[in-house]
């Protein structure tokens, strides 16, 4: 075997090498999610908590037996889906605005939105909540979507998107009488896809697994999503492992899901904003 060939198998076993090291995590959890709870903590640490021996669906069934978990699930889903399209519409047009239209203090408005990325949310989730508490918003859906639906890293996407597409569609559909607004939908977004795809992935990453501000402004079980709800579940007697990694399995799924759905779209979209951007 020569140099090249060596070098390349070696490339190819340090690839593995990762991807197992990321997917051991994984692994782990869903193996010990069909395990008896006895045996969880008992294994872990060692190759056979990668095995799921005896494997059973007692624990998904004490999760639902234990919690509102649909509940739950159904919170997750309407606040992230919510912000993710809401969110979609919004940012998209005003990219559009910064990328494709010309007016008066747009380079000055995009350079604010573009400094609002380098604030961590910590830093305004106090004020933030004084604003919501003084606003009745407390303990409600709206407290969790509307804060979140403007974003200024997905404005940012969506500009390094547009800015690269030819200014001959808008030319076109613009000599043909189409307004503004029909330009964006019809000819725009349709150009669009792998933007919009990459911009919804990393919103419903990013809301599916949000904590700190669901956890702030929700009082009761109602409006409360998963992320806040399993770790309410870890402290609720008594303690069993197998039950609460088998909810943690229950909420990785859907991300899954969601991922391998546009898995190419992503990958093509967040490529082509590194490479305009």
């Amino acid at each position: 075997m020569n140099a090249s060939r060596l070098g390349r198998l070696g490339f190819y076993l340090a690839l593995i090498g990762l991807a197992l090291l990321f997917l051991a995590p994984l692994a782990m959890m869903l193996a010990g999610s069909l395990k008896p709870n006895e045996r969880v903590l008992v294994e872990a640490g060692t190759l056979s908590a990668f095995v799921p021996v005896g494997a059973s669906l007692d624990n998904y069934r004490a999760v639902f037996e234990r919690t509102d978990f649909l509940r739950f699930l159904f919170n997750s889903i309407f606040i992230t889906g919510t912000v993710v399209v809401a969110g979609l519409l919004v940012n998209a047009l005003a990219a559009y605005a910064f990328a494709r239209l010309q007016w008066r203090g747009r380079d000055l408005l995009f350079n604010l939105v573009i400094a609002l990325m380098i604030l961590p949310f910590e830093a305004i989730a106090v004020p933030l909540f004084y604003g919501v508490s003084i606003l009745g918003l407390r303990d409600t859906y709206i407290a969790q979507i509307l804060p979140f639906i403007a974003n200024a890293f997905s404005i940012y996407l969506f500009y390094s998107f547009f800015i690269g597409l030819p200014r001959e569609l808008e030319e076109a559909a613009s000599l043909d009488g189409a307004s503004t607004l029909r330009i964006f939908f019809a000819v725009i977004v349709p150009n669009s896809k792998p933007a919009f795809a990459s911009v919804a992935i990393l919103s419903f990453l990013t809301w599916w697994g949000s904590y700190l501000w669901p956890l702030l402004v929700t009082i009761g079980p109602e409006v409360r999503p998963l992320p806040v709800a399993i770790a309410s579940f870890y402290t609720l007697p008594p303690l069993q492992w197998g039950d609460i990694l088998a909810f943690g399995t229950l909420m990785v799924m859907p991300v899954l899901a969601v991922f391998l759905m546009f898995q190419r779209w992503f990958v093509r979209g967040v490529a082509s904003s590194a490479i305009k951007g």
